[in-house]
């Protein structure tokens, strides 16, 4: 199993960037597919970014897509999700999570994901 903490969320006024990280706990890490997902108040969590497991291959929902990118460094199991051109519709808590994989797959739904961390608020300002 992978136990997940999120980090570097915060308040930011339109336009900025914010880079958010994700520490892995765990000797398999790089078994597991990763992804980012946000939610917002009232509203049901989304998907923002996956990454295969060795970090070749991702995408993003169309909301980021261009702003945003999901990077993974396996080594210090880490996954990153860097935020640019911040709007205010971006204002979510984050959470990263994983999906045990056996290939080079990403996943879309949040039921395909096996663990998750706790969460990071991520406040836009207009």
């Amino acid at each position: 199993q992978v136990q997940l903490a999120e980090s570097g969320g915060g308040l930011v006024q339109a336009g900025g960037s914010l880079r958010l990280s994700c520490a892995a706990s765990g000797r398999t890490f790089s078994n597991y597919a990763m992804g980012w997902f946000r939610q917002a108040p009232g509203k049901e969590r989304e998907f923002v970014a996956a990454i295969t497991r060795s970090g070749r291959l991702t995408d993003y929902a169309d909301s980021v897509k261009g702003r945003f990118s999901i990077s993974r460094d396996n080594a210090k199991n880490m996954v990153y999700l860097q935020m640019n051109s911040l709007k205010p519709e971006d204002t979510a808590v984050y959470y990263c999570a994983a999906a045990f994989s056996s290939g080079g797959n990403y996943y879309y739904n949040d039921y395909e994901y096996n663990y998750w961390g706790q969460g990071t608020q991520v406040t836009v300002s207009s």
